[in-house]
C-alpha cells in the first residue's frame, strides 16, 4: 500500500513538473540532461515557458525564471580590444592598431586572452551573486565595419579600410574568444554592425545608407561572411540605420543574405534602442508593437533595450505567432546551452578558470607586444631614427604625451598600471635630463587639471556608499588632488563601486593672480565652494561635462575649498577638478619653445583623443562635429607648435596618436621622423620609445588611407565605393594603405607563377624575401592583386595575402601565397561573383605597389607578375 502511494506521489511530481507548477531547477527534465542531443534540450526548455517567460529572454537584461531553475542574465557585454567596462582587466591596442600588425596569430592570442579573462571575471561574479551588465559571457565585439571615410570617429573600433583584412582579423578574432573546444563556446563573439554602417554619428539612427547591390558584395559584407561561415561567429548585431530604405534589424534582404545564403545559426541582437528607431526615426510602421514584430520575423531575437515587452501585445493582435517567437527564443537558449550554462561545473572546463587569469603578468607582456607591432614608422629621413640612448637632454612635449586616457581608446577596460609616453622616454634615458611640457591644452579642452602643487597638504576626502552625502563615510583618506577615471572601478575597497559620493575639503593656493575659471569635468551632481561661498552648482548627469564658473584668485593667498561629488554613472564615473589660470595657453607655449630651445632633440606627441572622437559624442569644436571629424589635419594649435619648434633647428620627432588617419602634409614635408602610434594601450608609453632609441624594430602597416586633406573625399554621408579607400581612390595620398617603414632593408625577388589558370581553380604565387641588412626585424608581406576585366568597374588593386615573418640579418626565406576563385572573382552589378576570363596582374613586397616620393618605403621593394584566366566564366556560389 505504502509502495503504491509512492509511485502515486511521484507520478503526480512529474505532472506538475511538465506542467511547470513547481519548481524544476534540480529534477531530472530533459533540458537539464547533458547527455540528450543540444536541440532536444533546447526545445525541451522553451516548451516549458509561458509566453511571458519567452519574452522575458529576448531582452538583454534576461528575467531570471525561478520555477525553472534559471538565474537572470545580462546579454551586454564589451571585449573590443579586451575586456571593457568590467574593472581591472588587461587592455590592448585599440582594434585599429591591432589591424595595423596586420598579423592575425597575434589578434587571436590577443582574443583568446581575452576570453580567459572574461571567463575568470564572469565565474567570479557568479561567485558572488553578481549578474549585472558587463559581467556576462557575450561579447558585442568585434565590430567588423568597413573604415571608408577617416571622419567617421568610431572607426578607431574597426580593422580598417580592407574587407579582405578586415575579414582576415576579425575570424582570427572570433576564433580567439570562442575557443576550439568541440562542445562548448569559451565566449560568445558577435560581430557587427550588420550591415553597411560607417556614419555619420550624429544622423546614426535616422539615416539610410544607399547602397549598390555590387559594393555590398564588393565591400560591406565580405568579412561578415567570412567570419560568420569561416570563423563560425555565433552572435551578430544589426545596425541603427536602414540600408535601401529597409531599417537594419528587419531587413528582409539582409534576413536573406544572413540564414538563407550563409545559413547562419546562431543568435542576432539589436543594436542599443535600434528596435525603437525603427518606429520613432525611421517610422516604417507607427508602433513598438508593430516594430518589434518586424524585427523578431526577420530575425532579429534579443534587443539591446526593453522594446520586445510589446511582443505580448503584436501576439494578441496577430502581427506575430508565438511559434516565431519561440524561433527566437530558441537561438538564444541554444547560445547558453553552448556555454555551458545549463551543465554541471565539472564538465565545462572553462568554470575552472581562476580568477588569478586575469591581468597577469604574461597577458600584459602580450599586450607590450602587440603595442610594438601596431607603430607605423610613416618616415625617417637620413636614419634620424633610431636616437642615441646618450643624449643629454631631451624635451618630450605635446598635449598627448602624458595623457593615460589617449591610451586607451574606448570600449577599454581599466589597466592595473600604464605607462605614458613621457614615462616611457624617462624610463629609457633614466642617466639624461627629460624636460617635459604639454605646450597647450588639449584639443577641446579649455582647461586643466589642478595640479597636487595647489593643494599643500592634500584634501580631507570621505567617500560615502550613498549618493546624499549623509551618515558615517565609508572612507576617509587625503587625496592629492581631484583626478580621477573610476569608469567602472570602486575608488577602494570600501567604497561602492555605483552609487556613492564624495566630499573633498581643504586649502587652495593660487601661483598668480587674476580671473580663473574654475569647476569640474566628468558626470554626475558637483557642488564646489571656495572660502565659504557656493561657486558652482551643477545637478546634471551627462556623461562627459565640463562646468566651470569665474573665480578671482589673489596669487599666493590660500583659500578653503570643499568640492562634493555624486557618482551615478556606472561605467562612465570620472572627476576632476580643473581651472584655466590667466594666460595659461601662452604660458605653456612659452614653457615648449623653453624646454626645446635648450634640448638636444624633441619628441613631440601630438594627435587627437578618444574624448573627442567616438561614438555619438556631445562634441561641437573646429573639426569635430558629434563624435565624427569634419577635417582630418592636426587641431590648429597643434600645427603651429610644431612649426614653432621646427624652427629652433632641433631635431625634431613626432609621434601622432588617434584612431584614424591625419593629413600631415606640412610635418611630412618638414619633418625627419614620424610615427603613428593610434591608441597603444597601457604600455604604449614604453613601446613608443622601444621604437625611438632603437629597442625594437618598427613593423606596423597602415590599415587605412592618410589622405591630404578632405577635398579628396566624396561626400561623408554618400555610401557608393567610388573615390574610397585605396581600391578606388584615384588621387596621390599622402601615404597609402599597407605604408609603414623599418630600420631594417628587405628584398624581393624570384617571383613565381603559372602563366595560366582555369577559371575557378586555385593559383600558388611563391617569391624570395631577404633581409639585406644588418638589423633583424618584421617584414609584413602584402600580396595584391590588380583584375583587369573590363566588364564591369574592378578595384585598381585589392590586397588577397598577408604574411608576417622575422628574418635576420641577412637571412632569406619563400613566402607561399594560394590565391582562390574568390580572390579571382568580379563583381557584378547584380551582386553575383564571376571569375571571368582576364589577364590579372599581381604584386609581392612589404607595401602597396604604385606610389613613389614621401610614400615610397626606401628599405623594401616589390615584385610583380601577370597569369591570365582561361575558359568559360565560373559563378561562384553565393
Amino acid at each position: 500500500m505504502r509502495s503504491s502511494i509512492v509511485k502515486l506521489f511521484a507520478v503526480l511530481v512529474l505532472l506538475c513538473v511538465g506542467s511547470g507548477n513547481i519548481p524544476i531547477a534540480n529534477a531530472q527534465v530533459s533540458f537539464r540532461d547533458p547527455k540528450l542531443p543540444l536541440e532536444t534540450r533546447v526545445n525541451d526548455l522553451v516548451s516549458r515557458m509561458s509566453l511571458d517567460e519567452k519574452i522575458s529572454q529576448m531582452m538583454n537584461a534576461a528575467a531570471g525564471i525561478e520555477r525553472l531553475g534559471i538565474p537572470e542574465y545580462e546579454w551586454w557585454n564589451e571585449a573590443l580590444h579586451g575586456v571593457a567596462r568590467s574593472g581591472v582587466a588587461t587592455v590592448f591596442p585599440q582594434a585599429i592598431g591591432l589591424a595595423a600588425t596586420f598579423d592575425a596569430p597575434l589578434v587571436q592570442q590577443v582574443a583568446d586572452v581575452t576570453s580567459t579573462e572574461g571567463r575568470a571575471k564572469h565565474h567570479e561574479y557568479a561567485r558572488n551573486g553578481e549578474r549585472q551588465r558587463y559581467k556576462g559571457l557575450t561579447f558585442w565585439s568585434p565590430n567588423i565595419n568597413i573604415f571608408r571615410d577617416p571622419r567617421w570617429g568610431r572607426g578607431q573600433e574597426t580593422w580598417g579600410e580592407d574587407p579582405y583584412l578586415t575579414g582576415l582579423l576579425g575570424s582570427a578574432f572570433v576564433k580567439g574568444l570562442q575557443g576550439n573546444d568541440p562542445k562548448y563556446l569559451k565566449t560568445v563573439s558577435t560581430v557587427k554592425h550588420y550591415a553597411v554602417h560607417s556614419g555619420p554619428e550624429p544622423e546614426r539612427h535616422s539615416f539610410d545608407a544607399i547602397a549598390s547591390k555590387k559594393d555590398i558584395e564588393e565591400t560591406y559584407l565580405p568579412a561578415f561572411r567570412t567570419t560568420i561561415i569561416d570563423a563560425g561567429a555565433t552572435g551578430v548585431m544589426c545596425a541603427y540605420n536602414r540600408l535601401n530604405g529597409e531599417p537594419a534589424c528587419a531587413s528582409k534582404e539582409l534576413a536573406d543574405i544572413l540564414f538563407n545564403k550563409w545559413k547562419f545559426k546562431g543568435h542576432v541582437v539589436s543594436d542599443c534602442g535600434a528596435i525603437d528607431n525603427i518606429f520613432l526615426r525611421h517610422k516604417v510602421v507607427k508602433t513598438e508593437a508593430e516594430a518589434s514584430a518586424i524585427s523578431v520575423k526577420h530575425g532579429t531575437d534579443l534587443t539591446c533595450g526593453r522594446e520586445y515587452k510589446s511582443l505580448g501585445e503584436a501576439v494578441k493582435l496577430g502581427l506575430i505567432a508565438e511559434s516565431e517567437i519561440d524561433t527566437a527564443v530558441k537561438n538564444l537558449m541554444r547560445i547558453k546551452f553552448r556555454l555551458g550554462m545549463f551543465d554541471p561545473p565539472e564538465m565545462v572546463k572553462f568554470t575552472q578558470t581562476p580568477f588569478s587569469a586575469n591581468d597577469t603578468d604574461a597577458n600584459r607582456a602580450l599586450s607590450l607586444q602587440a603595442a610594438r607591432r601596431s607603430l607605423v614608422l610613416l618616415k625617417n629621413d637620413r636614419n634620424t631614427l633610431p636616437l642615441r640612448k646618450g643624449l643629454r637632454n631631451v624635451a618630450v612635449i605635446g598635449p598627448n604625451a602624458d595623457d593615460v586616457e589617449v591610451l586607451l581608446g574606448n570600449y577599454n577596460g581599466e589597466p592595473s598600471h600604464s605607462t605614458t609616453p613621457l614615462e616611457g622616454v624617462r624610463q629609457k634615458l633614466s642617466g639624461s635630463s627629460v624636460t617635459y611640457s604639454p605646450g597647450m591644452y588639449a584639443t577641446g579642452a579649455t582647461f586643466e587639471v589642478i595640479d597636487p602643487n595647489a593643494f599643500p597638504g592634500g584634501l580631507k576626502a570621505e567617500y560615502f556608499n550613498n549618493g546624499t552625502l549623509t551618515g558615517e563615510p565609508a572612507l576617509v583618506r587625503t587625496d592629492a588632488s581631484i583626478n580621477f577615471n573610476w569608469y567602472s572601478l570602486s575608488p577602494a575597497k570600501e567604497v561602492n563601486t555605483d552609487n556613492f559620493s564624495v566630499r573633498w575639503t581643504g586649502k587652495l593656493t593660487a601661483v598668480e593672480s587674476g580671473r580663473y575659471s574654475i569647476g569640474a569635468r566628468g558626470n554626475g551632481p558637483v557642488k564646489i565652494w571656495i572660502d565659504g561661498k557656493e561657486v558652482l552648482t551643477e545637478t546634471t548627469n551627462r556623461r562627459t561635462r565640463n562646468t566651470l564658473a569665474d573665480f578671482d584668485f589673489v596669487g599666493g593667498r590660500t583659500y578653503d575649498i570643499r568640492v562634493e561629488y555624486v557618482e551615478l554613472a556606472n561605467h562612465y564615473a570620472q572627476m576632476k577638478l580643473v581651472w584655466t589660470p590667466p594666460n595659461s595657453q601662452e604660458r605653456l607655449r612659452k614653457e615648449a619653445l623653453e624646454i626645446a630651445r635648450t634640448s638636444d632633440a624633441v619628441i613631440m606627441v601630438m594627435g587627437i583623443s578618444p574624448s573627442i572622437e567616438g561614438e555619438e559624442m556631445p562634441v561641437s569644436i573646429d573639426g569635430f562635429r558629434g563624435g565624427d571629424r569634419t577635417e582630418i589635419e592636426l587641431p590648429k594649435p597643434q600645427q603651429q607648435l610644431i612649426k614653432d619648434i621646427h624652427a629652433l633647428g632641433k631635431p625634431v620627432v613626432l609621434v601622432t596618436m588617434g584612431g584614424s588617419a591625419l593629413a600631415l602634409n606640412w610635418e611630412a614635408e618638414n619633418l625627419p621622423a614620424m610615427i603613428h602610434a593610434w591608441y597603444p594601450g597601457p604600455e604604449g608609453g614604453k613601446a613608443i620609445a622601444d621604437v625611438i632609441f632603437g629597442d625594437h624594430n618598427p613593423s606596423g602597416r597602415l590599415p587605412v588611407t592618410f589622405y591630404k586633406s578632405v577635398d579628396q573625399l566624396p561626400p561623408f554621408d554618400d555610401y557608393r565605393m567610388e573615390g574610397r579607400t585605396y581600391r578606388f581612390f584615384r588621387g596621390d595620398p599622402l601615404f597609402p594603405f599597407g605604408h609603414g617603414l623599418s630600420y631594417a632593408k628587405f628584398d624581393y625577388a624570384r617571383l613565381n607563377l603559372k602563366k595560366e589558370v582555369k577559371a575557378g581553380q586555385p593559383i600558388v604565387v611563391t617569391a624570395e624575401v631577404n633581409n639585406s641588412s644588418s638589423v633583424a626585424g618584421d617584414e609584413v608581406v602584402q600580396l595584391y592583386l590588380t583584375n583587369t576585366y573590363s566588364g564591369t568597374r574592378m578595384p585598381i588593386r585589392s590586397l588577397v595575402g598577408v604574411q608576417r615573418i622575422n628574418l635576420r640579418p641577412n637571412e632569406k626565406r619563400p613566402v607561399t601565397f594560394t590565391l582562390d576563385p574568390r580572390a579571382m572573382s568580379a563583381v557584378m552589378d547584380d551582386g553575383g561573383r564571376i571569375v571571368q576570363p582576364a589577364e590579372i596582374r599581381v604584386s609581392i613586397g612589404g607595401k602597396q605597389p604604385g606610389f613613389t616620393g614621401l610614400a615610397d618605403a626606401p628599405s623594401t621593394n616589390t615584385v610583380s607578375g601577370t597569369f591570365r584566366v582561361t575558359g568559360e566564366p565560373y559563378q561562384l556560389p553565393k
